[in-house]
């Protein structure tokens, strides 16, 4: 029994043999290898990505115009807008005018029958042109009259189509206005004769100055906000305005010419006080103090600090980054107030 049993376990160990046992030593190492390469690469990436960051981008101090303005959506609008409609129905006979053309009050703009004269017509020319031209001048076409100065912006019928008298044949305006929504908390800054930078979506790269001629005196709630409408008159109107346009209405609240402009994403701000990034005496770029004055969403006024062509840097990530953490460090210093000593 005992070398029953004794001989299966003795066959297996003899069939157990060195090359295996080096197998596995070298499968473990190659593991260890595998996880060693892996914490060194992860260990490299911060440092890689820090080097791989691109150099601060240099931009000059310039002289030019800043505005301050308050921006606000609107859209292109008749100041007055008059649908024309027939004294009678019946059938539009001619009409004299198109879309976009200026008309005086008291102009003819159309001419149409009744449906009795329609029905004459219609039978004389049955008869011959001699019997048409008899009714023509005994039964008159009613005229349709521009009841003011202004301009056609919508002709809804053609010669030979049926109107009613509650029909808008014609639609018209005296001149186009951009009313802008304001909303309530720049309404103090608004004020009538305003001027105002006219941009329509349609015509980004054209700027049409105008100014403020009302104020609305009841809100209209808009999104849970509560807006008014103000009315912006062109100066002049520009041929490709048209009607219900969308547009940005820019009110200029102030404007100083031919001063020296810093670019806004180029300044940080610390302690109330404004910097610039410069190249100091040894090369390296570092933060530097100005006095800043108006400034819009496209550059800041400078006061002092730098002159017209100095050279001054747009800064990256990390050197924001450090410039905050400086900061901070200064706040906690043991010398004094928030700057140490």
């Amino acid at each position: 029994m005992k070398n029953g049993m004794m001989g299966p376990r003795l066959k297996d160990l003899k069939t157990t043999r060195p090359q295996d046992h080096k197998k596995g030593l070298l499968v473990m190492r190659s593991s260890g290898l595998v996880v060693m390469a892996l914490i060194s690469l992860i260990l490299l990436l911060p440092a890689c990505s820090q080097n791989t960051e691109k150099p601060p981008q240099s931009v000059k101090i310039v002289k030019g115009n800043i505005m301050a303005k308050i921006p606000s959506s609107g859209s292109v609008m008749p100041y007055n807008r008059l649908e024309i409609k027939p004294p009678i129905a019946g059938r539009i006979e001619q009409v004299l005018v198109n879309e976009g053309d200026r008309v005086r009050k008291g102009q003819i703009l159309a001419w149409m029958s009744s449906a009795d004269r329609a029905t004459l017509l219609d039978a004389a020319r049955a008869k011959g042109p001699d019997e048409v031209k008899y009714w023509e001048d005994v039964y008159k076409p009613t005229p349709i009259i521009a009841p003011l100065d202004g301009f056609i912006i919508l002709r809804s019928v053609e010669p030979g189509q049926s109107a009613t008298a509650s029909d808008a044949v014609l639609v018209m305006a005296d001149h186009l206005i951009v009313k802008a929504q304001v909303d309530e908390t720049d309404l103090s800054k608004i004020k009538l004769g305003q001027p105002v930078e006219i941009i329509l979506d349609a015509y980004p790269d054209q700027t049409v100055p105008g100014r403020v001629e009302h104020i609305a005196y009841e809100s209209t709630v808009i999104s849970n906000v509560n807006i008014y409408y103000v009315d912006v008159v062109p100066v002049s109107v520009p041929s490709f305005f048209r009607s219900g346009m969308s547009a940005t209405a820019n009110f200029v609240l102030s404007e100083k010419k031919d001063v020296l402009l810093v670019p806004l994403n180029a300044i940080r701000k610390k302690n109330n006080r404004s910097y610039v990034f410069v190249k100091d005496q040894s090369g390296k770029i570092t933060p530097k103090e100005i006095e800043t004055g108006m400034e819009n969403t496209a550059n800041v006024e400078l006061v002092s600090g730098l002159s017209e062509g100095d050279e001054i840097y747009i800064p990256t990530a990390q050197m924001v980054k450090d410039f905050t953490s400086d900061n901070r460090r200064r706040s906690m210093s043991p010398f004094g107030g928030p700057g140490g000593r």
